[in-house]
């Protein structure tokens, strides 16, 4: 298959991104095509690499983990040996090869911040060819990758494939097993409830009236991906700004709806506001920021970064032009021997050594 899509494509991707569990039958009638013919032409993107499916627990609604952004510094000529040591760790949701004054930022979700200092401390402070390190928190989330779609359907067809998906949210308490259940179906998005039972040791019964309570929380977050560079917007830049804290409600949630958003966050540092946007042409770069001052004079566009390589996308690992390679599960259960028997030191030495015994009576 060439490296480029046909409307068929855009329009089957676009249709999995709104149901990505829709059976092939939904799908092609969403479509005025087969199952059959549907299935085969998502089996021809994702053997190419063009295309994709995921999904991932949303750190927004499971409160136990945390969403941190890492910038690093690589040693001269140490970039790519440093990505290669770090593709493989289960908390990096992404790595970016960015311009700028950073050489990668990496999005990474966390149990906690101790593992997060962990991590940062002890995992990559170990690593050879990293020269600094600078981690900022996502104070909220406010929209993320899985949300934006090409909007490629028609309403009707849309229609057709709303059914399962537009459940009213629902206030749930999440507990380990329904983590565990996301983590599970990750692996595989379209995997039948069956299997997931099966895996799981769970009933098929109790599978479905779970995943069904996770959607209507809106606990899962389903990503159907194609190559950034045959999508039509394969310009991706991250800005950091800072406003007024009065402002940023208002200003966070017109920036989320924005057909460019990918991600809007607000952070811990010294910039308050981080956006990544995807584009047309390189060009729109400096329009879109223009666009924000006009609409948003409150808002100081404080830095910016283009990516040049997203190596590691939503856990899956890409090559230099967005085709897929393979997927990185993620776990919210990262324990790693080498930084935790460091950390295991240090505390150690912290402690001092222990007091001693008074004289014999």
């Amino acid at each position: 298959m060439p490296d480029a899509l046909d409307e068929l494509d855009y329009l089957l991707i676009t249709a999995l991104q709104h149901a990505p569990r829709a059976d092939w039958r939904r799908i092609g009638a969403a479509l005025d095509v087969d199952a059959t013919t549907a299935a085969r032409r998502w089996a021809r993107l994702t053997e190419s690499g063009l295309a994709w499916l995921g999904c991932h627990p949303n750190p927004a609604l499971i409160g136990e983990l945390i969403v941190a952004f890492i910038e690093v510094d690589c040693a001269s000529g140490e970039l790519h040996q440093v990505c290669e040591r770090i593709l493989d760790d289960p908390p990096l949701f992404n790595i970016e090869h960015t311009t700028g004054a950073r050489d990668l930022l990496l999005t990474g979700v966390f149990r906690s911040q101790a593992q997060l200092a962990r991590y940062v401390g002890f995992r990559l402070g170990g690593l050879d060819g990293i020269a600094a390190t600078r981690t900022q928190l996502a104070t909220a989330l406010h929209t993320e990758g899985s949300r934006w779609r090409l909007d490629r359907l028609a309403e009707e067809s849309r229609g057709v494939l709303r059914a399962d998906r537009d459940r009213p949210a629902e206030g749930a308490v999440l507990g380990r097993t329904d983590l565990d259940l996301i983590l599970l179906l990750s692996q595989d998005c379209r995997q039948s409830v069956a299997r997931l039972a099966e895996r799981s040791g769970l009933s098929p019964t109790t599978v479905r009236r779970r995943l069904d309570r996770l959607d209507a929380a809106r606990a899962i977050s389903y990503r159907c991906e194609a190559a950034r560079s045959v999508s039509g917007w394969p310009v991706s830049a991250t800005l950091w700004g800072t406003a007024p804290a009065a402002d940023t409600a208002r200003i966070t949630a017109q920036l989320s709806g924005m057909r460019e958003t990918r991600l809007c966050a607000t952070l811990s540092g010294p910039y308050n506001l981080m956006v990544t946007v995807w584009l047309r042409s390189l060009a729109d770069v400096q329009s879109f920021e223009a666009a924000l001052a006009q609409r948003f004079p409150e808002l100081t566009v404080a830095d910016r970064a283009m990516t040049l390589w997203q190596l590691k996308h939503a856990g899956e690992v890409l090559d230099p032009e967005g085709r897929h390679l393979r997927r990185v599960p993620f776990t919210d259960r990262w324990d790693d021997e080498e930084a935790g028997a460091a950390e295991r030191e240090l505390l150690g030495r912290l402690r001092g050594p222990a007091p001693a015994s008074g004289p014999p009576a």
